[in-house]
């Protein structure tokens, strides 16, 4: 059977330089990212690649032609199309998916002019994002033809090859896909997405660029209609226009019963801003009244960290006591939270910049009226089914609001926000049954899509959980992150006047940039070629409406484990579009909540009610499992049953191309498992980076940057082994995988990581592979892939040892050890506790030792912390006066807390009596220290105290060590904006 081109090849590094590119602004995100809000997406050119390189033929070598009719007839046909050889096919790859440069050199060029602090010319690289590289008629035909290629085609002219997406989520798979041409099939359980899908993939193919128009028109009329029932409820002070109220939650005080603001501090503008500008509360506890300022310069900063809520606690602004979270909690259940308004960004047209003024009383009457008026419309909203009172489904994410009395979606809104948003619904309805009867049924619904989607824009951006951004003067919306964390301050829009022209006007734009994307041929006026159609199938990747053997290639991007809960969250985006579609895209709106229960997430929520207490451990011997664990079987029988699902309808010839970015061994343990039960067998593994790795978490908390390609194949057969016959397998391609990724500059965990493809791949040779023992019902046991992922993982840290060692064997203590694999492998300070108790195992040592005896970390929450060299000498743990340390790592801590607390001479002193100053091993563990920890810098300065105390030391004691790379936060300043979403 040929091999697909990613099974053979895949340019790594370039796809990581451009997938970081693409990723690097915010306001420069494709504008397929930008049309809602979806929590987890790959990078366009990362899709794109794997898409394409899963259809093309590899290359085959002289020796496979000399001995097979299939290669030798591929080469052939290849050699015809480029007769320059394979080079020259790969260097076609590159331009054929849009990298037009070399993107590791102008990468490499960037970096050094941001350490040098020079501006380069253009956008440093010399040509645009690969993604925004649209593929020619040229390029896909010779696709089709190379595709032909590879699977012996005698199908019709015009025939194209099928791809399928199990998991589309926010579409980048499906998106890329369509743009080359392929017939794109996007599955997605979740209605949200898939109306995202519907909008992303699918309409913009359909109407073209000149919906843009419409879209605007006719969102036009509904901003005028909303403004002109709102605008009572939100007036301004003369020519000024309002970016935002800023708000604080608030709480009886518990002596005097009067309100006091919970607010963690009073910034409106600071830091990144350039400017600080901050409210003033005077209180007279006399009159039982308080004053609002804003103040700006130095007194800013006296008010600006003033906070009345912090780490759980309260203080009362009227008589200075404190009080826990608890009552906060109490207050809220009995409905007992309230607002207080504190200021008001505007800004006027005489005026650069926005500015703040406290709010006057019309603010606050209009925030009363329009609560008033929210009570008389309730009723008959109600009856109309307008207002989402569904219950919040009480899971892993919700549970922290729903803890504050947030128990329906309506709560997730002041009565203003929810008089704006359930008006801006209510009017919406109304034009789209309108644009349905003018524009035809197809564009009416069409833009139905477009403008429900702009409200969830507008819900995202308007609720109790948006907040106030004073770094970049901004309004935060609700899903800053991936959760519900309570907001103590909170952020709101005009709604009458800004809020729907902004939300308008994104989708507008979003929906021009995604079309442009999509053009094929474009002329000088601007027009292109439509794209392909896509088909959006809603439903379970478990049991999927197409045939058996139907699709050439499934390239898809499974959910992560429990790293989003997808339905949880998005259902606060459903109850608005379920009630904004329900007229014209009915097939999004027949759930009354999301679906939880078919979702592929390990959701320990759904389990709570009928679980075992927990305990740590994955299995328990006992029979009763926790919730956490039910969880875990539950998200890989859907993983089982989806790749299942993709084996039935994958062609003999079909190539599955998992993508998967997860740093924990139990989310690689249950991907492998599905992958091998299901009958595919891995075939290649190529690690690609597609996060950024020099944001600050680097040196602070841990993240995996790297995403895992596999290319798997189904299973033709394969001889079952036992674990002891095939150990050694899994070490050598563990070693030979680890020493190739490193010499390609994989460092850290992706480097960890790299190596699970591999190993797995060995176990798919022979699956199923078995333990030796019998499981309980007397079964001959399946090994667990975590064992030898494992197996894997203590093969890259004796090879990390060496390397920290400049290639040299020497042992120190396994203390030390840990400690230096720990900062290698995670190059962060704080690391899941499951990853650190593995690595305990691979170096014979108990985390709990190390926590508790040894005091070199902390754990806490499901994460370990590395304690700093001072941390330890606070803990009791280091004396400098001792005469005998029990281990390297104490003694290397030592120097270093007197060094950075006593000066150079107190170090010198101290190496003098302990004769440590010539002592080779000390200066190992020196050299090895050097190296193994983040030398991140920020604006000239180490992140991490441990690399700055370090550097010294080699300067001043150690010169004799050769000085490691420093790592530079790079300041993206070289690509051009092309497109904004700011508010």
């Amino acid at each position: 059977m040929s091999r697909s081109l990613i099974e053979q090849w895949l340019p790594a590094a370039p796809l990581g330089v451009e997938s970081v590119r693409e990723r690097a602004t915010f306001t420069a995100l494709p504008p397929s990212f930008a049309l809602h809000v979806w929590w987890a997406r790959r990078p366009l050119i990362a899709s794109r690649a794997a898409v394409v390189a899963s259809l093309l033929p590899a290359w085959p070598s002289a020796q496979e032609a000399a001995i097979d009719t299939e290669a030798r007839r591929i080469l052939t046909a290849l050699v015809a199309e480029f007769p320059q050889g394979e080079e020259a096919y790969h260097a076609w790859f590159m331009k054929a998916i849009g990298i037009l440069g070399d993107a590791v050199a102008g990468k490499k060029a960037i970096n050094a002019a941001n350490e040098a602090g020079v501006k380069l010319q253009g956008n440093g690289y010399g040509y645009p994002r690969a993604f925004s590289v649209a593929p020619g008629s040229e390029i896909i035909e010779r696709i089709n033809r190379l595709c032909a290629i590879r699977v012996n085609s005698e199908v019709p002219d015009g025939t194209r090859q099928v791809v399928l997406d199990l998991f589309s989520g926010g579409g980048s798979i499906p998106f890329e896909a369509s743009r080359y041409d392929f017939e794109t099939i996007a599955n997605e359980l979740n209605p949200v997405a898939t109306a995202v899908l519907q909008g992303t993939v699918a309409l913009p193919a359909e109407q073209g660029p000149d919906f843009a128009k419409t879209i605007s028109v006719w969102g036009g009329r509904w901003v005028d209609r909303v403004r002109k029932r709102l605008e009572i409820h939100f007036p301004r002070q003369g020519s000024e226009s309002i970016v935002a109220y800023v708000w604080a939650h608030t709480v009886p005080c518990p002596t005097t019963g009067r309100q006091t603001p919970l607010s963690p501090d009073f910034w409106l503008a600071r830091g990144n801003s350039g400017r600080s500008v901050a409210v003033a509360l005077d209180v007279d506890t006399d009159s039982g009244t308080y004053e609002l300022r804003i103040v700006e310069g130095e007194e800013a900063k006296k008010w600006g960290d003033r906070s009345t809520y912090k780490r759980g606690t309260a203080t009362s602004i009227w008589t200075g006591e404190t009080f826990s979270g608890e009552y906060i909690r109490a207050m809220a259940l009995e409905g007992k939270i309230g607002q207080m308004m504190l200021a008001v960004s505007v800004t006027h047209e005489s005026v650069r910049g926005r500015q703040f003024r406290i709010p006057s009383p019309a603010d606050v009457l209009a925030a009363e009226a329009a609560e008033k008026e929210l009570a008389e419309r309730l009723p008959a909203w109600e009856i109309a089914d307008l207002v989402p009172n569904e219950p919040i489904f009480e899971g892993k994410e919700t549970k922290r609001s729903v803890d504050m009395g947030l128990t329906r979606w309506s709560d997730m809104f002041s009565p203003r926000q929810l008089l704006a948003n359930v008006t801006a619904l209510e009017e919406l309805q109304t034009v789209v049954a309108e644009a349905r009867a003018e524009l035809g049924d197809e564009r009416g619904r069409a833009l139905g899509l477009y403008l429900a989607l702009a409200l969830d824009k507008a819900c995202d951006y308007n609720g109790v959980l948006s907040s106030w951004d004073a770094t970049r003067i901004k309004i935060r919306n609700t899903f800053d992150r991936h959760d519900f964390a309570y907001k103590w301050s909170f952020a709101e829009f005009d709604g009458a006047h800004s809020l729907l022209p902004w939300t308008v006007s994104q989708v507008e734009r979003v929906y021009a940039g995604m079309c442009k994307l999509t053009q094929r041929d474009a002329g000088l006026d601007g027009q292109g070629e439509r794209r392909s159609r896509a088909r959006i199938i809603r439903g379970s990747a478990t049991s999927l409406p197409l045939p058996d053997a139907s699709v050439d290639a499934v390239v898809t991007d499974p959910p992560y484990y429990d790293n989003v809960m997808y339905a949880e969250i998005s259902d606060y985006f459903y109850v608005w579009l379920k009630r904004s579609l329900r007229d014209v895209w009915p097939q999004f709106t027949d759930l009354a909540l999301t679906d939880k229960v078919a979702e592929a997430v390990a959701n320990p929520s759904l389990f709570k009610d009928v679980a075992a207490p927990a305990r740590r451990g994955r299995r328990k011997d006992d029979g009763a499992k926790t919730a956490a664990q039910l969880a875990d079987e539950r998200y890989e029988e859907l993983l089982k049953q989806s790749f299942s699902e993709a084996h039935r309808v994958l062609k003999p010839a079909g190539v599955l191309t998992v993508m998967f970015t997860h740093k924990r061994i139990d989310a690689w343990d249950t991907l492998g498992a599905a992958l091998l039960d299901a009958g595919f067998s891995i075939d290649a593994s190529w690690p690609v980076q597609s996060e950024s790795e020099h944001s600050l978490h680097v040196a602070k908390k841990n993240a995996a940057s790297s995403t895992i390609f596999l290319a798997c194949r189904k299973r033709a057969g394969s001889e079952p082994a036992f674990w002891s016959d095939i150990r050694r397998d899994v070490e050598r391609a563990a070693e030979e995988a680890a020493g190739r990724f490193a010499a390609q500059g994989m460092t850290g965990v992706d480097l960890t990581i790299a190596t699970y493809g591999p190993v797995l791949s060995v176990l798919s040779d022979r699956w199923p592979v078995y333990t030796g023992q019998l499981d309980a019902d007397g079964n001959s046991e399946v090994l667990r892939p975590d064992a030898a992922l494992d197996l894997a993982r203590e093969k890259v840290a004796s090879l990390k040892k060496r390397e920290l060692l400049g290639g040299r064997d020497i042992d120190f203590d396994r203390i030390t050890d840990w400690y230096l694999l720990a900062w290698s492998d995670f190059a962060a300070a704080e690391f899941p506790y499951d990853e650190a108790r593995k690595l305990s195992i691979a170096t014979h040592l108990e985390l709990d030792d190390l926590a508790k005896r040894h005091k070199v970390v902390k754990a806490s929450s499901g994460s370990v912390t590395l304690l700093t060299p001072a941390q330890r000498v606070t803990a009791g743990v280091l004396d400098p006066d001792a005469a005998e340390y029990g281990t390297w790592l104490d003694r290397l801590h030592t120097l270093m807390s007197l060094y950075d607390s006593d000066g150079l001479g107190s170090a010198k002193a101290w190496l003098d009596r302990t004769g440590l100053a010539d002592d080779s091993t000390f200066t190992e563990v020196v050299r090895a220290a050097l190296h193994a920890i983040p030398r991140v810098k920020v604006k000239g300065a180490f992140v991490r105290p441990e690399a700055r105390i370090l550097d010294s030391l080699r300067a001043s004691l150690f010169d004799h060590i050769e000085s490691p790379n420093d790592e530079v936060e790079p300041v993206v300043q070289h690509e051009q904006q092309t497109l904004g979403f700011d508010v």
